[in-house]
């Protein structure tokens, strides 16, 4: 079997530190013993950012995408958006994108270099709040699911009052988008009570319809 490689580390502000490893052509992001994601499981990254827009009926639409990962999200999102749409990424820790384009450029594909993209080294929830009926789409994979895995404070996103400041940071129809790794019937209940439209969508973590099965929620904004 290939060994587990440490090439690099980082430091989350109020977090556990992140450790990119790799095996062979494999990539991973662990915090703690943790494996936040890795470049094998890309099927339902993807999907957040597919079916988001698959539920978008606006020209040019305004995404933020926080955070950037390993950049699945982003780079479906950028082969679906409709032309004159342009995206947002708010990322906290500026190695992880110093990772994308050094040891996983590859993988990269250039997407942080797309014209309709913009990169922000900015905590997603501070973007949030200083938006007002910006956004067509905000689309969260930050943690594991609606908690605090990779900071602490990170548990404002999914409180009421961090629900309720993506629902003003939204257009009217617009879509709150979060994946997890598994369903959260309380967080579902927060959706609801925050006045969103809400569907709550299960499905698999490869590309090929196997692997472990996460959840996405649509909230929508009426």
């Amino acid at each position: 079997m290939i060994p587990r490689e440490l090439i690099a580390t980082a430091r989350v502000p109020g977090g556990e530190p992140l450790r990119l490893f790799r095996r062979g052509r494999d990539f991973m992001i662990v915090v703690d013993r943790n494996e936040l994601m890795n470049s094998r499981m890309s099927g339902s990254e993807e999907a957040l950012a597919t079916l988001t827009l698959e539920r978008l009926r606006v020209p040019g639409p305004r995404l933020l995408i926080g955070g950037y990962g390993m950049g699945f999200t982003l780079r479906a999102a950028l082969a679906r958006l409709p032309s004159g749409g342009k995206i947002d990424v708010a990322e906290l820790v500026p190695e992880i994108i110093d990772w994308a384009r050094g040891p996983m450029a590859e993988l990269t594909a250039g997407c942080l270099d797309d014209p309709r993209v913009r990169v922000r080294i900015q905590d997603v929830g501070t973007v949030i709040a200083a938006a007002r009926s910006h956004y067509d789409a905000i689309l969260l994979d930050v943690d594991n699911g609606p908690d605090g895995l990779t900071r602490d404070s990170n548990e404002w996103l999914y409180t009421p009052a961090g629900l309720e400041s993506a629902r003003a940071a939204l257009r009217p129809n617009g879509v709150l988008a979060v994946w997890s790794a598994a369903p959260d019937p309380a967080f579902t209940r927060r959706l609801k009570a925050a006045r969103f439209q809400v569907e709550e969508t299960a499905l698999r973590a490869r590309t090929n319809g196997k692997g472990p099965r996460h959840v996405i929620w649509f909230a929508q904004k009426r």
